[in-house]
């Protein structure tokens, strides 16, 4: 039987427990090695056996990520980088990218390098290797709920030209296996300003397996290109890694639930493991699968956006829907990623 603390009040846990460390909590350290050297991390642990890693210095993205032992996130050879690597040209991202459970990605651009306001910028953009500032931890009872959270603030700007601040909180409940992500983007700036923000979400095996399969309601589906398109038919299906797998990327209009979000989800069934992703529909109207059955490339992304993956370019020109941001506007996002293991 698996134990739920959050099933006790507050009362009974206090005569239990000399700190609720104990059970919950959220520790703060710094990398010491190789390129990750210097890199601060906050490592959250809530009591039920959902353990992750915020990348403080890499715009709070999630690292490592584990449930009762199993880890569920895809993690990359170059490993979590002290932003200093930072290639920005091109395709230099992914030379600094340790994937993990989460990585931003924005806000100016977002998919294939583009051309931006007459600066180039690479792929998927510069918010994963900005270091937040104005961090903040807590541990805290919030409705009578054991609260354990991590905030801080990304702010991606130049003189003569943007300025955009994007303030994120990623928390969790004790005992409750669903971590949020709440974001507010503002456009701090004197000019109107391009506005966009994916969450790349990577999971990878043993959640990930050739057993593995793909969940939501029936939605309308677009590959990318013709690669994607060869694959359309199987888009729910996993395989074992295949050697010179090209990836296949397909984008998602899944409907939202009565509650505003819109859901899909990963089932392992040797393991009876679940992990779903939700996204409030209303601000990230969009999600993209990336599907990476490759050799030492084995991923399955899922991907809540603002936009497509092809570039701002792209984004205002073929799909009529870069979002633009206002001196002054601010637009809130929400992401949870539930982790569920059935017995």
């Amino acid at each position: 039987m698996i134990y739920k603390y959050a099933s006790e009040n507050r009362e009974f846990l206090k005569n239990h427990t000399a700190s609720m460390k104990q059970l919950a909590g959220v520790r703060r350290s710094v990398m010491d090695d190789g390129k990750e050297r210097g890199v601060r991390t906050a490592e959250i642990y809530n009591g039920s056996g959902l353990n992750f890693s915020v990348i403080l210095d890499r715009g709070l993205d999630i690292g490592n990520a584990s449930f009762r032992g199993i880890p569920l996130a895809w993690v990359s050879p170059a490993g979590f980088c002290n932003p200093s690597f930072y290639e920005p040209e091109g395709l230099g991202w992914l030379r600094t990218w340790g994937a993990g459970l989460m990585t931003g990605c924005g806000m100016r651009n977002v998919g294939a390098p583009d051309r931006v306001d007459g600066e180039n910028i690479g792929l998927h953009g510069r918010l994963s290797h900005i270091p937040a500032g104005n961090i903040s931890t807590a541990e805290e009872w919030l409705d009578d709920k054991y609260t354990v959270s991590v905030s801080g603030e990304m702010r991606e700007c130049r003189t003569f030209g943007e300025n955009i601040l994007l303030k994120r909180k990623i928390s969790i409940v004790m005992g409750e296996n669903t971590i949020s992500i709440d974001d507010i983007m503002e456009n701090q700036g004197t000019r109107p300003a391009p506005a966009m923000l994916l969450y790349h979400i990577n999971l990878g095996y043993p959640l990930l397996s050739e057993a593995s399969i793909l969940k939501a309601v029936p939605h309308q589906l677009a590959p990318r290109d013709e690669t994607a398109a060869a694959g359309a038919k199987i888009w729910d299906k996993c395989s074992k890694p295949a050697m010179g797998w090209n990836e296949q990327c397909f984008y998602h209009e899944i409907p939202a639930d009565d509650d505003g979000y819109a859901r899909i989800a990963l089932f392992n069934p040797a393991l009876k493991l679940e992990t779903v992703v939700a996204y409030r529909k209303k601000e990230l109207p969009f999600l993209t699968q990336w599907k990476q059955m490759g050799q030492g490339e084995y991923v399955m992304g899922l991907e809540p956006a603002n936009c497509h993956v092809e570039g701002a370019g792209k984004e205002k020109e073929k799909f009529a829907s870069l979002k633009i941001l206002q001196p002054g506007e601010k637009t809130a996002f929400s992401v949870k990623i539930t982790v569920t293991q059935y017995v």
